[in-house]
């Protein structure tokens, strides 16, 4: 056997090696979904200090072609990886169904919000000096009607405050604090009609209008809110009152019904009692003419009066049940007998003294009659054995009276 050179050996294993690769491409050149990768590696020298390599991998994926007679490398779009040593992989293209990261977008969306709170505050730190100028002179402007309404507003609280605690007393309550928040309560009101008697706005407890000329909203709600507080020094006057009358003449239970009684009534009076100050000021009733704006105002005023009287029809059942109470005023319930008081002993749960008028409930637990109607102004159940003994209504019978203002 002859042996050949060594190049010829070398340029034959070359050719077929050749041979080889085109009859693979000539194979794969028939498939549509075809790719090509071509990868080397890519070296750096590092640099000082750096102790970073990795190979660099280039990965080209044709897309799909549209039609099946165009060559697949015509259309392809290449996406190039970069894949490093330690794993990390970096994509140029995005993803096939065209979708962001969630992560990134809730990212975005939280900078855009603390990026508006950022405006926001820069903006009023920019506008404090300006906002605090105009807030000064609004202040000073109304400082009469601020100080009234302040003023009014801690007489309120005081004078509610001493009369729940007088009304818990009982028959220890002091008479001399009575007749002191009643006449702190009527010299009140006569100083502020007195201070401002020019505008005669006492008129509108009468339901009358007070003298202030055309009313602008300002006007309108000042008659209304010193009226609301007026109307609740009177009836918080009328259970002082009734606190002054004597236990042997009016039980304190009997007491309790009148107080949720007067209340509700002056409820209803300081829902009433601005009616007519905002019709006036709706219709504009100091107009000269009948034009447009005087139209629309009664179209406004006719409204108001329409949802005032749809309030009032929806509080008529809670009304309709507190003076059904007033009149019946039931009993929670029955006289005891000498046995059950002795059985039970001769203390009550509730005053930890003998038993006055022992009242014995369906629970069987005995209570004096004021005791247990005192307790069930605020509760529903026995003091003892917590069963529900009264479903009744035990708003206000304890002397309170609501700090809401019906200003509309």
């Amino acid at each position: 056997m002859k042996l050949r050179p060594s190049y010829e050996r070398k340029c034959s294993s070359e050719d077929s090696n050749l041979d080889d690769k085109t009859s693979i491409m000539q194979t794969s050149s028939g498939n549509d979904d075809s790719s090509a990768s071509l990868s080397f590696p890519a070296s750096r020298p590092p640099a000082e200090g750096s102790c970073n390599t990795g190979d660099a991998s280039i990965n080209i994926h044709p897309s799909n072609s549209e039609s099946g007679t165009r060559s697949a490398s015509r259309h392809a779009r290449p996406t190039i990886h970069i894949q490093s040593r330690h794993g990390h992989t970096h994509s140029n293209s995005n993803d096939a169904d065209g979708q962001e990261d969630p992560n990134n977008t809730d990212t975005r969306e939280h900078g855009n919000s603390i990026s508006d709170v950022l405006h926001v505050y820069q903006w009023l730190s920019k506008s404090f000096p300006y906002i605090l100028i105009f807030s000064a002179k609004l202040i000073v402007q109304h400082i009469t009607g601020i100080s009234v309404g302040i003023g009014l507003l801690t007489t309120f609280l005081y004078a509610n405050k001493c009369i729940v605690n007088q009304v818990f007393l009982r028959d220890k309550c002091s008479k001399l604090q009575c007749i002191w928040l009643l006449l702190f309560l009527s010299g009140s009101s006569v100083l502020l009609y007195y201070t401002f008697s020019s505008q005669a706005l006492y008129y509108s407890l009468i339901f009358m209008n007070p003298t202030l000329g055309p009313l602008q909203f300002w006007d309108a709600l000042w008659v209304v809110g010193i009226t609301d507080f007026i109307g609740k020094f009177f009836f918080m006057g009328l259970k002082c009152l009734i606190l002054l009358v004597p236990s042997f003449v009016m039980s304190h239970k009997c007491k309790g019904y009148w107080y949720m009684c007067l209340e509700e009534i002056a409820q209803y009076y300081c829902t009433f009692v601005s009616t007519p100050v905002w019709f006036r000021y709706l219709i504009d009733y100091g107009a000269q003419t009948i034009g447009v704006q005087w139209h629309f105002g009664v179209l406004l005023a006719l409204l108001y009066l329409i949802i005032k009287l749809c309030f009032v029809f929806g509080q008529w059942k809670t009304s309709a049940d507190v003076l059904r109470l007033f009149i019946t005023q039931p009993n929670y319930g029955t006289a005891a007998t000498k046995r059950q008081c002795s059985e039970a002993g001769v203390i009550c749960a509730i005053c930890y003294d003998e038993f006055t008028k022992p009242t014995v409930l369906m629970c069987q637990h005995i209570f004096c009659e004021e005791c247990i109607s005192m307790w069930f102004n605020r509760q529903k159940t026995c003091p003892l054995c917590r069963r529900v003994i009264s479903n009744h209504i035990h708003k206000w019978k304890d002397g309170a009276t609501s700090l809401q203002l019906r200003l509309f």
